[in-house]
């Protein structure tokens, strides 16, 4: 069993597998990321995509309503302050189809 060699205590669970440095984990970013669990990483995914299917909007010169839209992306220069009056390409609709359909999987907020 390995043992920290500032406690001497054995480790266990996540870190036993890591080295150890003085009192200092090498390892320690692993469990700090398997710490934070799924939760944090299907945030991460539905902030992703929330970005991406918005993007094609911004391109293509949505008005957005929301601040956080807003915040994010401005509204200089757009045009459509309807969502259905957005022109997309045959392409963009498949692309914003795909990403509704993860948000729906993953359960994002909307």
């Amino acid at each position: 069993m390995r043992r920290c060699i500032s406690s001497g205590q054995p480790l266990r669970g996540a870190l036993a597998g890591s080295a150890v440095v003085g009192s200092v984990l090498v390892g320690s970013v692993l469990a700090i990321l398997l710490a934070a669990g799924p939760a944090q990483a299907q945030s991460e995914r539905c902030a992703d995509l929330w970005t991406s299917r918005n993007e094609i909007y911004k391109a293509r010169g949505y008005c957005f309503r929301t601040q956080r839209a807003i915040d994010a992306f401005g509204n200089a220069g757009c045009q459509y302050d309807a969502i259905e009056d957005v022109p997309l390409s045959a392409n963009d609709r498949r692309a914003v189809a795909d990403i509704v359909r993860q948000e729906r999987e993953l359960r994002c907020p909307r």
